[in-house]
């Protein structure tokens, strides 16, 4: 054990000189193809035009960056992409997105529920993509899913009796979450359409959904990062689009590795039919120029090349030119006509999805591990403090749909070159929450900074919780370069094993090597604070 940040170090650099960009779990999506960088550059850039559109983007649309390409240029734009989740391309719709003048989002949902300033016009649907299960082929087989029609009741059935866990991302952060949670209220109520208000206080649908939901083994605020996240670990099943199930069959395939089997619960089929809309700003060369692009990414070839992704452009079957690309040995069905529900009203929508983060998901045991090195003293220190309000004060996740959910433990590990505090809220009430953030705000930084002592101890805490009931999650901030302790924390994965992951968050002089060390050993992600730290504290809690 000894041996394994050396040793990984090794193979990490093997991987990135002979992958080239290719995203690895555990690694910051920067530049080029990644997610949003914290700065002001975009994440992916494409044509050469006189005229720029900025487009704001779900990330799952990483995966058509060369069909983007092309388009931009032969529309004679230059686009760039940022990618976000779907409550952040919502509430970025609500303030004006001021910033950008396109957006694209997995489900017209996002459209409905965030453009309140009616800004958006010119709206089309580019894609379509059913939320699906992709299970273990030999596990789909045993559960009997591979010989007909699964509901979502079967499902409920194989987690309740212990047979399957599953991926998923969170239902307030991701629209494939969102979208697979609201097919589940659907069907174990037994309806297509309507959900109501009232609905959601049915007893028996919260005892059923808090089960289901019980089953969900790791959790993601990204679609595509569940995926990659998924590849490389040891799990039974996941919930992603369709797409991203046959991009993860053709990887494990090439890899020798049993593939997923895709399964469409009948009675809660959702589908993200991934508009892209402009935002008018009252700019007619802009809106020219987005009609320009959008009408390439709507010809016949360019729709031809994005089925060739594994996404439909119908309702009705595939094309014979991309048949293969939808393998029926992998569950893929073409010849069924996607039938989905109906998403209801706004306003049922949004209580749907507070009940969810409130009452419905698996509680989550978040051990916070913050620097209170002597660098952060000014400005790192304010903004830490001023990040962890947003989180632990009630009435401030709300607006971000991350309040704590019942059930849920929070700790605090502070740290320099060695432990400073330990600070525990005592329940999951808001004024337990607040309590806990102001022995936080309380606090005053000094001496060095041992990220693997102040990780070690997070996973000594959270040795003391039957993780089974729990979606955990190490969060930790450092904002300079820590000493090279990191045999306190293979000591750590010896003792305690590596299911508990270590979420990091950059600041200042952080080193992210190290960072993206401990990250990739415990499946997870470093996020860029630099420019935004409070952000990045939010997009990290939606990973659990």
């Amino acid at each position: 054990m000894k041996k394994r940040f050396s040793a990984f170090l090794l193979t990490l650099c093997t991987v990135f000189l002979t992958a080239g960009c290719s995203h690895l779990p555990g690694t910051a999506f920067t530049g080029d193809g990644g997610e949003s960088t914290g700065n002001n550059d975009p994440a992916f850039t494409a044509g050469s035009g006189d005229t720029t559109i900025r487009i704001l983007s779900g990330s799952e649309n990483q995966e058509l960056e060369d069909i983007v390409s092309d388009c931009a240029d032969k529309a004679g734009v230059r686009i760039e992409m940022d990618y976000q989740g779907s409550v952040d391309i919502m509430r970025e719709l609500q303030s004006g997105a001021a910033d950008y003048d396109a957006v694209w989002p997995a489900s017209s949902m996002w459209l409905s529920l965030g453009d309140s300033q009616h800004l958006v016009k010119h709206s089309q649907s580019v894609s379509l993509t059913p939320v699906v299960f992709g299970i273990r082929q030999s596990l789909a087989e045993e559960l009997g899913f591979t010989d007909g029609d699964v509901s979502v009741k079967d499902i409920l059935t194989a987690i309740s009796s212990g047979k399957m866990t599953f991926c998923m991302t969170s239902a307030t952060q991701s629209n494939s979450g969102a979208s697979a949670y609201i097919g589940f209220l659907y069907a174990l109520l037994g309806k297509q359409e309507g959900l109501t208000s009232e609905d959601l206080q049915n007893d028996e649908l919260k005892s059923q959904i808090r089960e289901l939901l019980s089953g969900v083994d790791r959790s993601s605020g990204s679609s595509d990062w569940l995926k990659e996240m998924f590849l490389n670990g040891d799990y039974d099943a996941m919930v992603n689009y369709e797409c991203l199930v046959i991009d993860a069959n053709e990887q494990l395939t090439k890899e020798g590795k049993e593939p997923l089997y895709t399964v469409y619960p009948y009675d809660g089929l959702s589908i993200a039919d991934s508009p892209l809309g402009y935002v008018d700003h009252d700019n007619d060369q802009k809106e020219e120029a987005f009609l320009a692009f959008q009408e390439e990414i709507m010809s016949a070839d360019s729709q031809s090349a994005i089925e060739a992704t594994g996404r439909r452009i119908t309702a009705n079957g595939v094309s014979a030119e991309n048949k293969d690309v939808f393998n029926a040995d992998w569950g893929i069905d073409t010849e069924r006509i996607l039938s989905p529900i109906q998403m209801p009203e706004a306003d049922v929508l949004m209580e749907a999805l507070n009940i969810y983060q409130t009452e419905f998901k698996k509680p989550s045991l978040n051990i916070y591990c913050l620097d209170f090195s002597g660098s952060m003293a000014g400005e790192g220190e304010d903004q830490l403090k001023e990040a962890m309000s947003q989180i632990l004060i009630q009435k401030n996740a709300e607006k971000n749909l991350l309040q704590a959910s019942e059930g849920e433990i929070n700790i605090a590990v502070l740290f320099d070159d060695d432990i400073v505090n330990i600070f525990q809220a005592s329940d999951d009430s808001d004024a337990a929450l607040e309590e806990l953030y102001n022995e936080i705000a309380s606090a005053q930084p000094g001496g060095g900074t041992d990220i693997y002592t102040a990780a070690a101890e997070a996973y000594s805490l959270a040795s003391g919780y039957d993780l089974s009931q729990y979606t955990p999650a190490v969060i930790l901030m450092t904002d300079g370069q820590s000493v090279y302790n990191e045999a306190v924390f293979e000591d750590a994965l010896d003792e305690y094993g590596n299911n508990i992951p270590v979420f990091s968050i950059t600041f200042g002089d952080a080193d992210p090597s190290q960072l993206e060390d401990l990250a990739a050993l415990t499946d997870a992600r470093v996020f860029d604070g630099t420019k935004d730290l409070t952000g990045a504290f939010r997009s990290v809690k939606g990973y659990n």
